[in-house]
């Protein structure tokens, strides 16, 4: 019988998320377990549950690490573009760093925008937060662009009426920009976001395996 692995208190945390990746990695996230993962961890699931008492608990807390690893290689992207250098080469920046964040944590990516876990709903007041701040590096640099005149948008006459007026609430709630900055925030992102979500789940043509010049190109 294996010996029970001693874990300290402090680093208990860390070994739940990291097994429970594990298990996303090996199963998917539906079959997400606390007692398996206490298991695996050789402890008992009281520990676990003086972490998460349940185990949408914990799904809400990995959705949230998630979220913020995303934003911050969204926000090192924009950091490592040089002052003075044109808002395109933010923009491009921050779309191959999208790319290269979710090929490198395909498990995170899935969580918070692949197959919703059924039964579970995320708590919005707690994810959403963690969700814009995601987005903020790329409102950011659209904003930058819409202050030095060098976007274009819309006439507001060709925004529906209810797209207004949701985008007008986000702006209320997460006030990050311009609302047709988060028009535009919002186009961006949906259109890389196609891309990566092509590649992660392997649904490009089987004889297309440059994916990473198809990123090169839209960028």
């Amino acid at each position: 019988m294996a010996r029970p692995k001693r874990i300290d208190r402090t680093d208990l945390l860390i070994e739940i998320k990291a097994t429970a990746w594990q298990q996303i990695a090996e199963n998917g996230a539906a079959a997400l377990s606390l007692r398996a993962i206490a298991r695996a961890l050789y402890i008992t699931a009281p520990a676990i549950y003086n972490y998460y008492p349940r185990r949408d608990d914990l799904v809400t807390a990995l959705i949230v690490d998630a979220y913020t690893s995303m934003g911050d290689a969204q926000l090192a992207a924009v950091q490592e573009v040089p002052p003075g250098i044109h808002h395109q080469a933010c923009l491009r920046a921050l779309g191959l760093a999208y790319r290269q964040w979710a090929v490198a944590y395909p498990q995170r990516y899935q969580l918070i925008f692949g197959t919703p876990i059924p039964g579970y709903h995320a708590p919005q007041e707690i994810t959403m937060p963690a969700a814009s701040r995601s987005l903020e590096p790329l409102i950011a640099c659209l904003e930058a662009a819409r202050e030095d005149g060098r976007l274009r948008f819309l006439n507001k006459s060709l925004l529906p009426e209810a797209l207004c007026r949701q985008l007008d609430e986000w702006q209320h709630v997460y006030p990050l920009g311009n609302v047709y900055v988060l028009y535009t925030a919002l186009v961006v992102w949906s259109r890389v976001h196609g891309l990566v979500s092509l590649e992660i789940g392997r649904q490009f043509p089987p004889f297309i395996e440059d994916t990473p010049s198809i990123y090169q190109l839209q960028n």
